[in-house]
């Protein structure tokens, strides 16, 4: 492993500051910081007077909130959108953009770890700079945060309003001090970090995807509380920048909601990194001691403990139900589970509707993005279109990777559904074998007896950009046997796929359609 630098870690904290909006203070302090802060919440920012009745109030500026206020305003609807903190939600501040730039930089490990076998000799020290990984990320994050500005949405036609919205009835919202009515609503408030239920974590201290970011110092020691894809990415993205790494998942495989075999290769892969995984086990109590954060956990009937210098939950998510009025307007919720909606993203009030982490199962950026489009349709213009009717891919960037689209053979047992399955894996495709990258399979699920495509698993250093291809087959009703006449350009990774669909036709070629086919070369000669 290269050598890196290390040193104590920080606790980040936001706080806000200023006064009229509250504007909030994100951590550190720097340029970068604040040039976000100008775009997503400006301390100078002046609430817009109502304007009338509203077509549609939008509360919560996240993904669903913002393709919702500007596909409704880009048609012509008055349009008012509530935020009560950073505008662009957790996808811009502390979750897709931050993540994934931190990641970026510690796959550079990865490449560096297999030079020798890729015939590059690396002489000198290879220090990985956190500090200055943490700069780029708020750098780039700041760089794109003019796409969810305050004022770009006023650009468009939205009315922005800074701070807290709450129902006052089943068609008015209150923020400021101001009363908007409104004819249809939108709630997209979206979900936050769980708190991890362990006795002393709270008194000790921890982070979560909300306060991660915000490091300036790398954790030498970093323990990771949940295997899901939070945990895994953030575990894995750590190790290799130079922590000491141990993740505690409660069940016997990290990932164990994806396909097992697909699990299996991501965690062979964290091992051999030198990430400490501990499985089937339950933390129990933290504690501050000199040395740091101790972590008593048992496994069975034996207990154990494991000191760190920092703690990263990443286990679990909350809805954003609290202080927004819902029984005032007459819309039903569950603290754990959200809003209640139906399949077109209706509450129990009709003339307020839901979209993203507050009302879904599928907390991704792009779901919320999909759910928007389906709100303003059936919210605007009478649609009836629904949630269920969408084919949801979706990828989790360790790496390698892991895409999935439709169902796992789970799924397929439960509904009582017959499947065959079809499996390439990468040490059988020469660009992989060229990449140096031959971990990993293509797994294509279809119906017994056709080529109806029912889902798929994509393992690779680059599956989240390769599953779209599975995922257009499946909503463009295109069988399996079609993408075997797909010409992929050679050599790509890609090819996996069109290798996937050739092994489907070739099942085709059953013994007496062969023999049929033999007797009638043997005719033409």
């Amino acid at each position: 492993m290269p050598e890196m630098t290390t040193s104590p870690a920080t606790m980040p904290e936001a706080a806000p500051h200023g006064s009229g909006n509250g504007t909030p203070l994100v951590l550190p302090d720097d340029h970068h910081n604040r040039v976000l802060v100008s775009n997503v919440h400006p301390p100078d920012w002046a609430n817009p007077a109502p304007s009338g009745r509203y077509n549609l109030v939008v509360l919560g500026a996240g993904t669903a909130g913002l393709v919702t206020a500007a596909g409704a305003a880009g048609l012509g609807a008055k349009v008012a959108l509530v935020e009560r903190h950073l505008l662009g939600g957790d996808c811009l501040n502390v979750g897709c953009v931050p993540s994934k730039c931190l990641i970026r930089s510690s796959r550079v490990y990865g490449d560096l770890r297999d030079a020798a076998d890729l015939g590059m000799r690396l002489e000198g020290r290879v220090v990985a700079d956190f500090p200055a990984v943490m700069e780029r990320l708020r750098r780039l994050r700041s760089k794109i945060s003019h796409h969810d500005s305050a004022a770009r949405f006023r650009d468009l036609g939205v009315d922005v309003f800074l701070g807290q919205a709450r129902f006052t009835g089943p068609e008015t919202v209150e923020v400021g001090g101001r009363t908007l009515r409104f004819k249809k609503a939108v709630i997209a408030t979206g979900a936050r970090a769980v708190n991890p239920p362990i006795e002393g974590i709270a008194q000790a201290g921890y982070l979560t995807n909300e306060t991660v970011f915000s490091l300036t110092e790398l954790p030498r020691r970093l323990a990771v509380i949940g295997g899901g894809p939070i945990g895994c990415e953030l575990a894995q993205a750590f190790r290799r920048l130079g922590s000491e790494v141990v993740l505690f998942h409660n069940k016997g495989h990290i990932l164990d909601r994806e396909d097992a075999d697909a699990a299996e290769i991501v965690q062979k892969a964290f091992l051999r990194e030198g990430i400490r995984l501990v499985l089937n086990c339950r933390t129990k109590k933290v504690t501050r001691t000199r040395e740091g954060k101790a972590i008593l956990f048992g496994c069975g009937g034996h207990e154990e403990t494991v000191v760190v210098d920092e703690i990263l939950a990443g286990a679990g998510r909350q809805p954003n139900v609290e202080g927004l009025g819902l029984e005032a307007a007459g819309v039903g919720y569950d603290p754990r589970e959200g809003v209640k909606v139906d399949d077109r993203l209706r509450t129990t009030n009709p003339r307020i509707y839901a979209a993203g982490d507050i009302c879904m199962a599928w907390k991704f950026t792009h779901a919320a993005d999909a759910a928007a489009r389906i709100v303003i349709q059936n919210a605007l213009f009478f649609g009836r279109k629904t949630l269920s009717a969408l084919t949801m891919p979706w990828a989790t960037y360790t790496d390698p990777e892991i895409a999935h689209v439709g169902m796992y053979e789970r799924d397929a047992r439960e509904k009582g559904i017959e499947i065959d399955t079809y499996l390439q894996r990468f040490d059988d495709v020469d660009r992989a074998i060229a990449d140096g990258e031959e971990e990993g399979f293509v797994k294509i699920h279809v119906r017994k007896g056709t080529d109806q495509i029912l889902g798929a698993t994509i393992v690779a250093r680059h599956a989240g950009e390769m599953i779209s291809e599975v995922t257009t087959a499946i909503v463009g009703k295109v069988g399996l046997g079609t993408l075997a006449s797909v010409i992929h350009p050679y050599p790509t990774q890609a090819e996996a796929i069109k290798k996937t669909a050739d092994a489907y036709n070739r099942t085709r070629l059953t013994p007496g359609v062969k023999r049929l086919f033999t007797r009638f070369l043997a005719w033409t000669r």
